[in-house]
């Protein structure tokens, strides 16, 4: 039982310092940082398990992002941990996968798709993600038929760094008007409006707005009920949190093995809390969605 609470500890970002010290308090036994980190090594093998599991044949969606934690290799950096979270047309998600990597690139991005399709994720109908260069190329080489839509807050983050401070509230309001209408042609006209009203000021923001269009409203081409879960990719953004918070007393990770297991953990915990539960708005459109899949 004290095992088990030693890798509860580890996995809320309890630092082995302190739950070596937790341990004496409570229980009298000695335990030394080294020790509770060997025990904590256990979870090595369940994690890799993790990384090589059988994943099934569809998700409806896949939302892709990196964030960025902090690990020790020869000088003190941060590092990306990329992460893929899906929903399955029955509305059960999961952390399909994560890897470390000292900063975001394509390759690492198309290296892990290859490697969920290897593992028998053979279909997704959409995948969301921020702008990273080559995204769409990488993935029409491993998921042809799949559709990708841009996360409109990444875009609108975006556009308010570019804009001045006093045009900002504005911009947003306006911008967040494209993601609230009742279907496609309703938001094609609303964002329109914003090239023409903010074009001659802003000429540079408007004109690479217009580059990525055809990646900003395919949300508007599914059931509305599950459209404000597809419009961005804050649901990963909601697990990314729940690292960082736990992360934060750790300071750093010495090894990226001790930052693997630590987000494994995360990842395995995540995925039995919600392992049964139908995420919001899937559940009346479940038919609809499994009919997108041969």
């Amino acid at each position: 039982i004290l095992e088990s609470t030693i890798i509860k500890l580890y996995s809320k970002g309890v630092t082995t310092r302190e739950i070596a010290d937790l341990i004496e308090k409570m229980y009298g036994s000695h335990y030394s940082p080294a020790q509770v980190s060997n025990i904590s090594k256990q979870m090595i093998p369940k994690v890799e398990a993790y990384h090589k599991r059988k994943l099934s044949d569809k998700f409806f969606c896949v939302y892709l992002d990196a964030t960025y934690l902090p690990l020790r290799r020869e000088t003190f950096e941060r590092e990306a941990v990329y992460i893929a979270i899906g929903i399955k047309p029955n509305g059960h998600k999961e952390v399909i996968d994560y890897c470390i990597a000292p900063s975001e690139n394509i390759e690492v991005w198309t290296d892990m798709l290859q490697n969920m399709k290897s593992r028998g994720l053979k279909q997704v109908e959409l995948f969301l993600s921020d702008g990273v260069v080559g995204m769409k190329t990488a993935l029409a080489r491993t998921y042809p038929k799949a559709h990708f839509q841009r996360c409109l807050v990444h875009v609108m983050r975006n556009i308010c760094a570019k804009v001045r401070v006093d045009d900002r509230e504005k911009i947003m309001n306006e911008f967040k008007q494209v993601h609230q209408q009742t279907n496609k042609e309703e938001a094609t006209a609303v964002l329109h409006d914003f090239y023409t009203k903010w074009g001659k000021v802003y000429s540079h923001v408007i004109r690479s707005l217009k580059d990525i269009e055809p990646d900003l409203l395919v949300f508007y081409n599914y059931p509305k009920q599950i459209r404000a879960s597809i419009y961005s990719t804050n649901m990963i953004e909601s697990f990314n949190n729940v690292i960082k918070r736990k992360a934060k007393p750790k300071a750093e990770f010495p090894t990226e093995q001790s930052l693997d297991a630590f987000i494994g953990i995360q990842a395995m915990s995540y995925n039995d809390r919600y392992f049964n539960r139908i995420h919001k708005g899937f559940g009346q459109v479940q038919d609809t969605l499994e009919s997108y899949f041969d």
